[in-house]
């Protein structure tokens, strides 16, 4: 429970544009042009200020890490933080099938387990007994 509460306070906009862009290391415009390009979608005061998150950071972080040191451009960095949010969609949906199959598994009684046989057949021996 506390890494969620850790998460819902990662989320809660703190930061104004020049604050976020000190913290990340760029320029309050690259932040503007990331928001365009909607690799940051930073929340909104009732004035229409641009508010950034913990979460923001550390998300404007990466994106400097694939820019600067990797040197992917921004086309490259959209489509690697397209491929993460779709590759933890699956871990999510692979975990709650998880915990479902357990409680299946759980649920079901020890005595009703499918039991199969294999039985040889050889070709054309197969003859109902009316035909003998």
């Amino acid at each position: 429970m506390a890494t969620r509460n850790n998460d819902i306070g990662k989320s809660r906009p703190l930061y104004m544009i020049s604050v976020a862009a000190e913290l990340a290391g760029v320029h309050p415009q690259t932040l503007r042009i990331y928001e365009r390009r909607r690799l940051i979608r930073p929340q909104r005061s009732s004035g229409n200020t641009r508010l950034y998150s913990e979460a923001d950071i550390e998300r404007l972080k990466t994106i400097q890490h694939l820019t600067q040191a990797e040197g992917i451009n921004l086309a490259g960095v959209e489509r690697i933080m397209e491929l993460e949010r779709t590759v933890e969609s699956m871990r999510t949906e692979i975990e709650r099938l998880r915990r479902h199959a357990e409680e299946a598994a759980r649920s079901r009684p020890a005595h009703s387990a499918v039991k199969a046989s294999i039985v040889m057949v050889r070709r054309g021996s197969l003859a109902r007994k009316e035909d003998r």
